[in-house]
This record gives structure tokens, sequence and C-alpha cells, in this order.
């Protein structure tokens, strides 16, 4: 089974386009480019065992927003419990949004599960009766990469119409910072409920490989067994606790983020790219001509992420002012029309 492609290829790019590695500007991953600033770490962070005791599962919560009877598991990115979980249950039928993050599918799909793809237009109907055949629901909030929401309330009815015939509900809420409105964190500690939160992406720090599970205890203590000790280093830890305890860099951050998305938005519309929707880090732009505008960008050195089924475009945030100006002057130099007709 051929797994899911991602951003960030740069070497890849490098090669294809010939344009050296450090050329590129790189808009393809959806990951804060002002992240986070990691200090230098205490000599004994690298030389000990990770200490399971150092209070990161209370910060967790306290930064999720989830109930102490929540369990925590913190796990190596969000990607490590998205493979896990489907080996904690029986063949079954499990529904994942489409288009969405692929390797939700790919994770059920390659454990046996029957997978159920699920438009838009389906699960936003009245009509819910798609949700008696599943057993498992996995929904992206905000969604990856169209950045489509869904309310909390309505969730949580998905999650009790599941968990009464002991089914689960998966939120994946990698993009949900910044947005706490939109989270489920305060629902979780009950059956069923699991929601799956990263360090990636709003604090900058994908290379950390670093994200948390809530969920209930039973299920909780499930995961901790399947994924085995120490599978988050000891200064990932350190730095996820460290960058948990900043509540002024992340309230601070969340305004820059809301200010730079919207410059974002009003950017590729004034290049012709209208209909764009998205989450705080990303704009997500379908086109018909989505494919040839991002061999246009990458032949400037500028990298988005392209999709197929339904063509489209997504847009991570420029850095620096001199790469807001690249990405403007590249959109002007496509050489083609950028009107979504």
């Amino acid at each position: 089974m051929t797994a899911p492609e991602h951003g960030g290829r740069l070497n890849a790019a490098a090669k294809l386009w010939g344009i050296p590695r450090d050329r590129w500007l790189d808009l393809s991953t959806g990951i804060n480019p002002h992240g986070w600033q990691v200090p230098d770490l205490p000599t004994e962070v690298w030389r000990r065992l990770p200490d399971p005791d150092d209070s990161l599962e209370a910060l967790v919560r306290q930064w999720a927003g989830a109930p102490a009877d929540a369990a925590c598991v913190p796990v190596a990115g969000s990607q490590e419990a998205i493979m896990a979980l489907p080996r904690l249950r029986a063949l079954c039928h499990v529904g994942v949004p489409s288009p969405g993050y692929r390797e939700h599918g790919h994770s059920w799909s390659r454990a046996g599960h029957q997978v159920v793809r699920l438009g838009w237009t389906q699960v936003t109907s009245e009509d819910e009766s798609w949700l008696e055949d599943l057993d498992v629901l996995v929904w992206i909030n905000p969604n990856n990469p169209t950045g489509e929401t869904i309310e909390p309330e309505r969730l949580l009815h998905w999650h009790q119409r599941l968990q009464r015939r002991g089914g689960w509900l998966v939120i994946d809420e990698a993009f949900v910072d910044g947005c706490p409105e939109l989270s489920l964190a305060f629902a979780t500690g009950r059956d069923g409920l699991v929601v799956l939160r990263s360090f990636g992406k709003f604090f900058g720090l994908a290379g950390m490989r670093a994200g948390a599970v809530l969920a209930g205890p039973e299920l909780a203590e499930r995961l901790r067994n399947a994924i085995g000790p120490w599978t988050v280093s000891g200064p990932a830890r350190y730095v996820m606790g460290l960058a948990l305890k900043d509540e002024r860099w992340q309230a601070t951050t969340a305004e820059r983020l809301s200010a730079d998305i919207q410059r974002l938005e009003r950017l590729v519309s004034y290049h012709g790219l209208d209909a764009s929707r998205g989450a705080l880090l990303f704009r997500y732009v379908p086109h018909p001509r989505s494919a040839e505008l991002a061999e246009a960008l990458a032949a400037q050195g500028v990298l988005v992420r392209q999709f197929d089924q339904p063509p489209a475009l997504r847009f991570g945030l420029p850095g620096s002012e001199a790469e807001w100006e690249r990405l403007s002057q590249a959109l002007t130099a496509c050489g083609i029309s950028l009107t979504n007709s």
C-alpha cells in the first residue's frame, strides 16, 4: 500500500527543479514560520531516560482545556497515535473525511479496517443515517487541507450516537490552536472520545515530533501499552513543558497568526485566487489548474501543496517581509491566468 505524500519534501523539489535547497520558499507544510524559540537544554536532559512524572500530562490538560479526569498520553507527534489507534479495535467500519489528512484512512485501511470516505456535503446534511454504518468516525477539526470546521455541539452529538454502541469518535485537532472554541478537549475523559493534539504546527516545532492524546482512562492505558515506554524523548518532553508554560507567547502568537492569515487571504485574492478558505496557518484554494499553478510556482523556487481530488492548492504562511514579497512576485510572474474559471 503506497504511503501518502506530505509537504516539506525540499530535497526532492531541489533535485526535480535544479534549484538548491536553501533557495526555496517552502509554503507546503502549514507550520508556524515564527515558532517558539527553543533555549539551550540542561545536560542532564540528554543523559537521563524520559521521566513520566515530569508533570507534562497536567500541563497538556491545562493547555488544551481538558478536565482533570481526562487521561493524557504524550506521543511522538499525533502521527504515532494515528498509526497506533487502528490496532486497538477489532476490524470494523471507519469513516474518514475526504478530502482530509490521508494518513488517517491509510492507517485504518492498512490495519484491515473498512474505510468509508465522507464528503463535506454528506456530513453536514440533516440526514445523518450515514453514521449508523460506522463503528469509528475520524474527523479533522479544522480540516486539513480544506480548513472546514464542525461545531463542537454537533461533534458531541456524533460521539453520543457512536458511543451508545461501543463506537469511537476520534478528533484530529492539529490545527485548532488559536481557536479554542472549536476544541473538544473540554469533553475528553468520556468513553469513546479521543482528541489528538500536535505541537508541530502552532508551536513551529515539527521536527521535535511531539503531540498528545486526550482520552478516557481505559483507552489511554491500552494506547500506552501499544506504543511502549519512552516514545517521546526526554529533550522533547522538556521543551514541550517549557513551551506550554509560556502562555504570553501563545497569546501573542495567536494574534500574529490571525493577522498574517488575513494578509495571506488578501494576497492570494489580489492575484486572482478567489474563494480561498483555511485555518490559522494555511489557505486552501480550489482551482481547476492547480497542478499547472504548482509547477509554475515551483519553477521559481516556491513550494506549495497541490491536491488533485478535488484540484486545489494549499499555501502556508511566509515568515519574513522578503518572503511575502517573493510570494507576491512569484504569483505575478506565473504567466498564466490565476482566475478560478
